[in-house]
């Protein structure tokens, strides 16, 4: 079988690249967590925990509105769906958990790597089984994602700016415990 020739864009608007892009964001934010954990660095934990809480809150929500909603529409996906939105829910539940809480408290470390799991879980599923299913129901997958990084302009611009560099910079130079990195 023969492919039709590839014609790249410098940028790609595809919604499944945009929504790669964020769980990869994701995935980031959470290592920064780890990082800052194993130096004991409660103010990097608390930095990098809200950061993924509000991009995860950010990104459920448009992903909802945008790509599931199309998805529903377009028909097929009802099962998946169903569920992703079932784990969106226990995320959400997991967030406003973290945001109630600080690093000092029992169980924000806890709460933070089972947050961390169910998001790999729900990444997973979400990329083999829903972006398949998308690109079999024949989607504009570019025109969604211009809709959907357009919703997540507007999200984002209620919630505080998260700068990777400076995280990353930030457990780079954090100060170790007694001079030394915490050993567990």
């Amino acid at each position: 079988m023969r492919r039709a020739p590839s014609t790249r864009r410098t940028k790609s608007t595809s919604i499944l690249e945009l929504l790669k892009a964020d769980h990869a964001t994701a995935k980031k934010l959470f290592k920064q967590f780890e990082k800052f954990k194993k130096i004991e660095d409660a103010e990097g934990m608390l930095e990098a925990a809200r950061a993924v809480c509000n991009a995860l809150g950010v990104h459920a929500q448009a992903e909802e509105e945008i790509f599931y909603s199309a998805l529903r529409q377009a028909g097929g996906a009802d099962d998946a769906l169903d569920e992703a939105n079932v784990e969106h829910s226990h995320l959400k539940e997991l967030v406003s958990q973290l945001d109630a809480t600080e690093p000092a408290d029992d169980l924000f470390a806890a709460r933070v790597k089972v947050l961390s799991e169910y998001v790999q879980h729900h990444v997973d599923e979400e990329e083999s089984t829903i972006f398949s299913k998308a690109r079999k129901a024949g989607l504009d997958l570019e025109a969604l994602g211009e809709r959907f990084a357009g919703r997540k302009s507007e999200l984002e611009a209620s919630q505080p700016p998260v700068d990777m560099s400076l995280l990353a910079a930030r457990s780079r130079s954090a100060p170790r415990r007694n001079g030394q990195r915490a050993l567990r």
